[in-house]
């Protein structure tokens, strides 16, 4: 019996079996209906506050290792709940910070649940990619206008999907391509057409979306994908097979790109889009002027402002996660956040090369939290359900990582 499979014993008892797959298949239901959020409280919201209130109940544990992830977010929407004292009409503000502490409590109840076992990761993940594939195809269908009300799945002449904004489906879209092109790289090539297919309905989706940082952010996470893996793999012959088949891949995305650019609503938008400072990036009260002015303010108001109220100032919101920290959860919650987030990029990189089942879903939600973080200067991403689910990933996979260890160190003492 391997290391691996003496610390993470199979279960034998058939009840507790069956109760297990039932949760894990219930889990992963929960992770498919995060990519169809039109209207809020979505489904994912319904399913997700029964589940995770029903496995807490019935005996999930959190740990040590994932203790952490709690206490940094819990600080963080104190931080939230004291910034509503600053608001004269409370108006949304309590909702938004109940929202912000579900979202909290959903990226701890993964971790605990992948801690518990590594086994449900790529029930996660394939969950996670059938969705994006599924409302991909929407957000591709409903910008060419295939079917009559198709319009329900664009914003402003961009592809939404079955979301509310063009900006989340774009990135909720990354870390499945991520998965799919590491499977193409190291799966059997038997199945990579199918997932090659997979992949550019995904790779459309994102581009049809016209989110700058949906691009940047897939473009991103390929090319660190890529770049780790080679650091990983040793073998001469397997570094040339990911070579080969990355500039495959990259050969034929470019010829979809083409393909795509000869229809005039794509390429007038596209070369619209294309710009990396957009009028309303560096106009008066622009974007870039917003955070510069908010930056400032905040420096004065240490319990923030309040949620959404920096919209009623200003022409717009923040557009910049670490801005949104300081205005709606104040300087405890910006701390808490720019903690948390380290903390997570280093538990991720600590254990980013380590040969273990759960390494390839380790390397994606790092690159993904990683990506995220980028387009956060952005981009608020505070409510985004995907991202603290990647949060998750990364603490759950570093927390089974402490859990090997220490069984290590418990055998060789015996």
């Amino acid at each position: 019996m391997s290391t691996i499979e003496a610390t993470y014993p199979r279960v034998i008892h058939p009840q507790r079996a069956a109760l297990r797959l039932i949760g894990s298949a219930a889990v992963a239901f929960g992770v498919f209906l995060s990519g169809f959020v039109i209207d809020e409280p979505a489904p994912y919201e319904l399913w997700m506050a029964a589940l995770v209130g029903l496995w807490f109940i019935l005996g999930l544990r959190i740990s040590r290792y994932t203790a952490p992830l709690l206490a940094l977010l819990l600080t963080f929407n104190v931080g939230g709940m004291l910034s509503l004292t600053q608001m004269k009409d409370l108006a949304d503000g309590p909702m938004y910070v109940a929202v912000s502490s579900f979202l909290a409590l959903t990226a701890v109840f993964y971790a605990a649940i992948i801690e518990d076992s590594h086994r449900r990761l790529p029930l996660i993940f394939n969950a996670w990619t059938f969705a994006a594939v599924i409302t991909s195809m929407l957000g591709i269908l409903g910008y060419f206008h295939a079917f009559p009300g198709s319009e329900v799945f664009t914003l402003y002449d961009r592809a939404k999907g079955a979301f509310q904004d063009p900006n989340v489906f774009g990135p909720f879209l990354v870390p499945p391509s991520l998965y799919l092109v590491h499977g193409i790289l190291t799966g059997q090539l038997r199945t990579a057409p199918i997932k090659a297919a997979a992949l550019l309905i995904l790779a459309l989706g994102v581009f049809l979306s016209f989110s700058r940082a949906a691009w940047g952010l897939f473009l991103l996470g390929i090319a660190l994908l890529i770049f780790v893996m080679l650091l990983k793999e040793r073998s001469g012959a397997f570094r040339l097979r990911i070579l080969v088949l990355s500039l495959a891949a990259i050969l034929m995305m470019v010829v979809s790109l083409v393909i795509a650019l000869q229809f005039p609503k794509v390429s007038d938008l596209f070369s619209t889009r294309a710009q990396l400072v957009q009028q309303y990036d560096g106009e008066h009260l622009g974007r870039f002027e917003r955070h510069r002015i908010g930056f400032t303010m905040m420096m004065e108001r240490p319990l923030g402002i309040g949620p959404m109220v920096f919209g009623t100032i200003f022409p717009e919101d923040e557009h910049n996660i670490w801005l949104k920290s300081l205005t709606t959860y104040g300087w405890l919650g910006f701390t808490s956040y720019i903690g948390m987030l380290c903390w997570t990029l280093y538990l991720g990189f600590k254990n980013l090369l380590k040969d273990r089942p759960w390494q390839p879903y380790l390397m994606i939600g790092w690159i993904g939290v990683l990506g995220h973080a980028t387009i956060g200067n952005v981009i608020d991403i505070d409510h985004w359900r995907h991202v603290y689910l990647l949060f998750g990933v990364v603490w759950g996979c570093s927390a089974l990582e402490a859990r090997h260890i220490s069984s290590q160190i418990a055998l060789s003492r015996r």
